[in-house]
């Protein structure tokens, strides 16, 4: 094993626990909201720094043996940086809209920045794994951070109350998926990915079945797929703002990234037997995900359902088990990010005059006449999320269901529109509702440049402005997509 080859191919990892166990140490003799400010900047340029080292990765559309590091255990190519740059950018927007949040609470504090840290390690581990125990280890070292930061506003039983609920689901998630690859290693003898896909070349033991139902559970619920999706209402709702944001980007671009490498390398040779798993998914949680969401008056419950209701639309991307899926798959991921990322910013905005957040969708009556500006990139959100042209989000849903209708599932697409279609439903009312009602005269509390930036880049990316970069964004997907099928 050559060791500097291996620790270059990991330069990203290595450098977030480096400086995460630096601002860590440093944190704890430096304490105030100067020392948390300082730190989560820090954070931020770490997360930067780690993202130029990524970059050139996906850009060469790196992929084969030269790629491999630590024996085999670590991939460097194209497609875990196509993930890595998302879960990087989802986390910095994370962590610049938290101070302002959490200082009102007199909250802040260092070891909130080094928690997103040590939970984005966890999911570089994740999209890089090539063998179940890289995968098992990535995979916790994100989920108790993430566990913490759910529970990080210690005044609000709210955040108690979705902490709590997510380590004991997250839990039993993690047991199940546990389970699931202890049987996968009975039936084949190895952990490694390549060597499963082997095993499981000329056919599928009906027992090896029961494992891959387990893993694919396991990894339902860290993606909040129906039915594994119980705990994304309640933790959304209840856990801090910014951590919400961080949850509805960053880790779900991880476990998708994940599910993807496990279902098209590992148990790509036996496409058949996971693929109605996966059309299963996809259907039920477009449209539970779409009714689910029509009686909610909270907009962080109905952000939720409305988590789950993309969540449908990409894995039916997946469900088609051909490249063309799997780089829609990554173009509608990366506009998903922007869309929820720009959803979030604008509910941290929402708040009245003394700083309280402003939640309920009611509240919202007659935004348009109070804050034009706000009210107008909110709608661009909602239409975005929609499917609405000429929205970049109608793009991101338009190719995943001509990657279904090219491969043979017309149903599975038309089913897809037509939830598509109810959803609209809720996001229409949000507008509606900002739009059409009379004022209620409480969202004019004032925010800072942070979040204007970042929900103004957000709102030029989804309009019509995004087509300029599809061409680039689909040639970077296939690119990807390339480095994982030539790794299966």
């Amino acid at each position: 094993m050559d060791w500097l080859q291996s620790l270059r191919l990991a330069a990203p990892e290595l450098l977030f626990t480096i400086a995460g166990l630096a601002i860590l140490l440093v944190s704890a003799w430096a304490n105030g909201k100067t020392a948390a400010r300082l730190a989560n900047w820090a954070v931020v340029a770490v997360l930067a720094a780690g993202a130029a080292l990524t970059a050139p990765v996906l850009f060469s559309g790196a992929k084969g043996p030269e790629t491999l590091a630590f024996g085999g255990l670590f991939a460097a190519d194209a497609f875990a940086a196509a993930a890595k740059l998302l879960i990087y950018a989802a986390a910095g927007a994370s962590l610049l809209v938290a101070p302002a949040f959490f200082e009102r609470f007199r909250a802040m504090r260092a070891e909130y920045p080094v928690l997103v840290l040590f939970a984005v390690l966890g999911m570089s581990m994740m999209v890089s794994a090539t063998n179940l125990l890289t995968l098992y280890i990535g995979l916790e070292l994100n989920s108790l951070a993430a566990y913490v930061l759910a529970a990080f506003l210690k005044t609000d039983d709210r955040s108690a109350e979705a902490g709590l609920k997510y380590f004991v689901l997250g839990s039993l998630a993690s047991g199940i998926l546990l389970f699931g690859m202890s049987l996968t290693y009975g039936f084949t003898g190895t952990t490694d990915f390549a060597g499963i896909a082997a095993a499981f070349k000329d056919g599928l033991p009906a027992g090896a079945a029961f494992a891959l139902v387990f893993v694919l559970a396991g990894l339902a619920f860290k993606i909040s797929a129906v039915p594994f999706h119980m705990w994304t209402p309640d933790v959304y709702e209840g856990a801090p703002t910014p951590v919400t944001t961080f949850f509805a980007s960053a880790p779900k671009v991880a476990a998708l990234a994940l599910t993807m490498i496990v279902t098209l390398k590992a148990f790509g040779t036996q496409a058949p037997a996971w693929q109605p798993i996966v059309i299963f998914a996809a259907l039920a949680s477009v449209f539970w995900g779409a009714l689910g969401a029509i009686g909610q008056t909270n907009i962080k419950r109905l952000l939720a359902y409305s988590s789950i209701n993309n969540v449908g639309f990409l894995l039916i991307g997946l469900a088609t088990a051909t490249p063309a899926g799997a780089s829609a798959m990554l173009i509608y991921l990366a506009i998903y990010v922007a869309m929820t990322i720009g959803g979030f910013v604008a509910v941290l905005m929402l708040k009245d005059s003394d700083g309280n957040p402003v939640e309920n969708i009611a509240d919202f009556a007659g935004l348009s006449r109070e804050r034009k500006v706000l009210a107008a990139s909110l709608a661009v959100v909602m239409f975005s999320l929609a499917g609405i042209p000429p929205l970049l989000g109608f793009w991101g849903k338009l190719v995943v269901f001509q990657a279904a209708v090219q491969a043979g599932m017309f149903w599975v697409a038309v089913l897809g529109v037509l939830g598509s279609v109810v959803g609209a439903f809720y996001y229409l009312k949000v507008v509606k509702v900002m739009y059409f009602d009379e004022p209620a005269g409480k969202a004019l509390g004032k925010s800072d440049w942070v979040h204007q930036a970042i929900l103004a880049l957000c709102v030029l990316f989804l309009s019509p402005l995004g087509y300029l970069v599809v061409k680039c964004l689909t040639a970077l997907s296939d690119l990807a997509v390339a480095a994982l099928m030539t790794a299966a």
